[in-house]
């Protein structure tokens, strides 16, 4: 790496975003000022030499017009600046036809050149008694030159004073460029700076309830740094739900745990004792202690599943609802004898195929299943339905109240009605996770006549087996 580069890089990572973005800017409005400046003291001092030389010009051609015919010599002796007479003499191509008195204006060999036709008319500075002059050489004539010069004094005067103005003028636009870069930006990057002080803050307290406060304006015209900025409010608020989904998940399951592990501790230290049991308190102790331990087991494998997010693409194919129904019922069956599964499955659905992972979509449906057999009366029916559009669950139990309805797929939650039952208050929230992880959704509500209804709509990758979308 070079030393420009190198010096480039240690700027940039030892200055602060501020002062680079200030330095920039002060620089990029610096140059434009100067840039003008130059330009503008430029266009001045063409103008000046420029109306110069329109006067010089006009002097000769007034001279010529004057003087036809006149022979070599000096014609007019009085230099003035932009007022006519002035200086004006005429030199032939030969030195010999000089006149005997010398010339006011310098003679060299362009100006002979220039009287015999040889080269074309010229302008040139000289010097008059001490001071700047401006000089036109011009063909007079056949065989002659006509020479004419202005004073030039008052012309740089003019240079040097607009110099000295513009340099001023500069030297100002500088200063305000600096002053600008600096406020544009404090004021540009005061977002920036507040979102910075807002992670730190949030870093040091690692409380993410913290926002960036948003400068006021109408929605959809916010500038680059705003949006910035609202995009990490709403980051922080994602990072709040998280935290806070984290911690609940966390205190509940350690409250669903500490019940089964104080029985399973209760009667491992019974089973310790054996010797001291008699059979029958013994079976009774073994047996609560290995479905305890299913219980626990079944626990926490929930939570692996549930802290999966999306499939294992590998394990994806393409399954048939249907078939997957069908062997789900009968597992719900042997499970729940006292319960009624009626199934329909309507001719079209019959053969739909879709993208998914049979194991996780199979413990889907057994969830439902289970949901529905836990709440159905004696000898009540559950009913399901399978169509190209939707499967659907319906139990004919006591319904879902209204104040429970938003928190049915929330991690542990039970209504008053179900603490009794059997169950962690997983089920549902993984089945509704395994209905996203296979871009679906699973929705719950009241069925008309009494009951539960889920409602498990077929993602868009459902087809038939010739193709066809379902």
């Amino acid at each position: 790496m070079s030393a420009r580069r190198r010096l480039g890089a240690r700027w940039r990572r030892y200055r602060p975003l501020r002062t680079r973005l200030a330095v920039a800017a002060s620089t990029a409005v610096a140059l434009v000022a100067v840039g003008v400046c130059a330009a503008a003291f430029a266009v001045i001092r063409y103008e000046l030499y420029h109306q110069l030389q329109l006067n010089l010009t006009q002097s000769a051609t007034l001279a010529t017009q004057q003087n036809r015919g006149a022979a070599p010599g000096v014609l007019a002796g009085e230099c003035r600046f932009l007022s006519a007479p002035a200086c004006a003499q005429i030199v032939p191509a030969d030195p010999a036809a000089d006149p005997a008195e010398p010339y006011l204006l310098p003679v060299s060999e362009p100006v002979r050149e220039v009287a015999a036709g040889q080269r074309a008319p010229y302008y040139r500075d000289i010097t008059l008694d001490g001071r700047p002059g401006r000089m036109l050489t011009t063909p007079f004539g056949k065989g002659k030159a006509l020479q004419v010069a202005l004073r030039a004094d008052t012309v740089e005067q003019g240079v040097r004073q607009a110099a000295g103005l513009l340099a001023l003028v500069g030297g100002a636009g500088v200063l305000l460029a600096a002053g600008l870069g600096y406020a544009v930006s404090r004021t540009g990057l005061a977002p920036v700076a507040r979102l910075t002080a807002t992670a730190e803050r949030i870093a040091a307290t690692r409380d993410p309830r913290h926002r960036i406060e948003l400068p006021p304006g109408p929605p959809g015209r916010e500038d680059e740094v705003t949006r910035l900025a609202a995009t990490f409010n709403t980051m922080l608020g994602e990072l709040e739900q998280s935290v806070t989904a984290q911690r609940r998940l966390v205190a509940d399951a350690s409250h669903e745990l500490r019940t089964p592990l104080t029985a399973l501790r209760t009667n491992a230290e019974l089973l310790a004792r054996a010797d001291r049991l008699d059979p029958a308190r013994r079976e009774r102790a073994s047996a609560a202690l290995g479905r305890q331990l299913r219980e626990v087991t079944g626990l926490v494998n929930d939570l692996i599943e549930l802290a999966r997010d999306e499939e294992p693409q590998p394990l994806v194919e393409d399954v048939r609802p249907a078939a997957l129904l069908a062997y789900a019922v009968a597992s719900a069956r042997a499970h729940w004898p006292g319960v009624e599964f009626r199934t329909l499955v309507e001719e079209e659905a019959a053969e739909l195929t879709m993208p998914g992972v049979p194991a996780r979509l199979s413990r889907l449906l057994t969830n439902l299943l289970d949901n529905a057999a836990k709440f159905s009366p004696p000898g009540g029916p559950v009913e399901v339905e399978l169509t190209p559009r939707a499967l659907t669950v319906r139990d004919h139990g006591p319904g879902i109240a209204p104040e429970d309805l938003p928190y049915v797929f929330d991690r542990f939650y039970r209504a008053e009605s179900a603490r009794a039952l059997p169950g962690s208050g997983l089920g549902l929230a993984m089945a509704r996770q395994i209905a996203r992880a296979h871009a679906t959704d699973l929705t719950a509500e009241n069925a008309p006549g009494g009951g539960a209804l889920f409602r498990l709509p077929l993602p868009p990758g459902a087809k038939r087996p010739a193709g066809g979308e379902a």
